[in-house]
């Protein structure tokens, strides 16, 4: 008899480490579908939501290859909750059936337990669907830093991209587990694997 997979969702803020501690996971053994990586997929030359995309925001947004130059959408969308709310309509269905594709493999191999790690789980209402919800925490001035070293922003410039996102207290209050993810790497390792265990004496051992 094949267990039904349980899968549990992954968020936090931008810059939070939610990337970071789904890297752990994978280390652990635990299957991670990201969704950020199925909008890379979805979004494809060749693909609908790539001719959708096109249509709506320009052929700007291309680079050389024709290919989707991201920061350049990210630019036309990021300060206009109107141009933001198109792309969404236009690429969260198509990451949503990417998702359930590979959420379908993962069960087929016999896993039974997944992670699905998405910024937008709180904010469009996905985790209800879901068995519970990590929120990867940390500190504005956390975010703050990250963002300026690894994305080059200027302090404004990564202050605006934090405001524009839902707020992380919001995203708490939802809540199921909460890993801090300040520290250091192996502090939020160790984090990550007491949630894990939490996951498996909740699910699995029964």
């Amino acid at each position: 008899m094949t267990l039904p997979l349980i899968v549990v969702g992954l968020t936090g803020g931008i810059a939070s480490g939610k990337s970071t501690v789904a890297g752990f996971m994978r280390d652990a053994g635990v299957p991670v579908i990201d969704a950020d990586n199925l909008g890379r997929l979805a979004l494809e030359k060749g693909t609908p939501a790539y001719q959708q995309t096109v249509s709506t925001f320009g052929e700007d947004i291309l680079d050389a290859s024709e290919n989707i130059d991201r920061q350049a959408l990210g630019g036309k969308v990021f300060a206009d909750p109107e141009a933001r709310a198109k792309l969404e309509a236009i690429t969260h269905p198509a990451i949503a059936a990417l998702a359930k594709r590979g959420l379908d493999l993962v069960a087929e191999r016999g896993e039974p337990l997944a992670i699905y790690e998405a910024a937008l789980l709180v904010e469009t209402g996905i985790y209800k669907g879901l068995s519970g919800l990590i929120v990867v925490s940390c500190s504005l001035e956390t975010q703050l830093a990250r963002l300026t070293g690894r994305d080059q922003l200027t302090h404004a410039a990564a202050a605006a991209r934090i405001a524009s996102q839902y707020p992380l207290e919001e995203k708490l209050k939802a809540a199921d587990y909460v890993i801090d993810s300040e520290g250091t790497f192996e502090d939020v390792e160790q984090r990550t694997l007491h949630v894990l265990r939490e996951l498996k004496n909740r699910f699995l051992n029964h």
